[in-house]
């Protein structure tokens, strides 16, 4: 049984450090929206237009600057010597799910009237999903070597 387990482990072992730093990026990424909204906008829960765009800028910035270095070392164990390269790539997947937060941000929050809170977790669900699919597919592309 324990075989199986370790084989699980070994074989989506870096989902599970995804899922780890994700979780990570999306606590550090909330801390700023959150504590950004607490600070300059009273707490609201219903934050307006630019008062929701400023927040998705916030959480973006700290989200990044999290991720990047974490997700390099221990999620996809790059070696990319490019480093600024590997780096732009990143940032430029991030701008793309940065777009799909402020739509749906706006969308919910501003158009629909719902709260931070809700707006918050169902949006970030989505970003962390669009994430990973980016940073896999375009950024932390895995060479096999002949």
């Amino acid at each position: 049984m324990s075989d199986k387990i370790k084989a699980l482990a070994v074989k989506y072992r870096e989902f599970i450090v995804y899922f780890i730093v994700g979780c990570l990026t999306t606590l550090v990424a909330a801390l700023a929206r959150f504590g950004f909204n607490f600070l300059f906008f009273g707490g609201t829960a219903y934050p307006n237009f630019t008062q929701n765009t400023i927040l998705s800028i916030v959480d973006w910035v700290a989200g990044v600057a999290f991720a990047y270095p974490t997700n390099r070392r221990w999620v996809f164990r790059s070696r990319n010597p490019n480093i600024l390269a590997e780096a732009s790539g990143f940032v430029a997947s991030r701008l793309a799910t940065l777009g799909m937060d402020w739509a749906v941000t706006q969308l919910l929050g501003t158009v629909l009237g719902v709260n931070v809170y809700v707006t918050w977790f169902i949006k970030s669900v989505l970003v962390f999903v669009g994430n990973y699919v980016l940073s896999k597919l375009f950024v932390f592309k895995n060479k096999k070597e002949k």
